[in-house]
């Protein structure tokens, strides 16, 4: 596989708007298909869950595909796609995230979005970094640049070092503002790429992404 698996400090820290945005940039230049093979927390509309993830991301592609394709595992429950698959009796592998992964996806760049964090469980006895492996694409970690994003990162990137896992970047999504200096600080630690990312200032995200992914 040709692309990249997006991952991130835990939940809630922004890697469906960090998604949106690679997406958009990348689109410009090769021919874009994304993967979000699992999503929790659907919604049931006209007897199908809506994995609102997934379809923010696929309609940033150039030729969005059916969301049986891009998603074709789907949960209500809010929890872990492995608890949650749980919940509705179903056995969810690490064998069929990676083939969903995989699904018709010659001749593009795949943009893979997981679920939670690095560590977080993602199929039966199965974390997100198994899945990462799995696919051996490199990976973008997502932080929430807020105090404590420094220790935050850090340990994802120990994680996916452990892991044998290849970095493109680190992310911090400024949320809100602030003056923590955390981009600065962190370069201090590590030789991973710091990216900032600020809705506010998207072409010099574009800018420091381009040579990365």
């Amino acid at each position: 596989m040709n692309g990249v698996f997006i991952t991130g400090s835990n939940t809630d820290v922004g890697k469906t708007t960090v998604g949106v945005e690679i997406i958009r940039h990348l689109s410009k230049t090769r021919k874009v298909k994304v993967r979000k093979p699992v999503e929790t927390n659907c919604q049931l509309i006209n007897e199908t869950y809506a994995p609102k993830d997934a379809i923010a991301l696929n309609e940033l592609c150039p030729e969005p595909e059916p969301l049986s394709v891009v998603c074709p595992y789907c949960f209500e429950l809010e929890a872990s796609p492995e608890e949650a698959s749980s919940h509705d009796g179903t056995t969810l592998s690490i064998d069929d995230l990676v083939s969903a992964c995989n699904a018709d996806t010659e001749d593009s760049f795949i943009v893979v979005e997981g679920a939670g964090g690095l560590y977080s469980p993602i199929a039966d006895a199965s974390l997100n970094s198994d899945l990462a492996k799995r696919l051996q694409v490199p990976i973008v970690i997502v932080i929430r640049d807020e105090l404590g994003a420094i220790s935050q990162a850090l340990l994802t990137i120990e994680a996916a070092k452990k892991n044998k896992l290849s970095v493109s970047c680190v992310v911090l999504n400024e949320i809100q503002a602030n003056n923590l200096g955390n981009k600065e600080a962190l370069t201090a630690y590590t030789k991973i790429p710091i990216v900032s990312f600020s809705k506010k200032n998207l072409e010099l995200f574009y800018s420091e992404i381009e040579g990365l992914i």
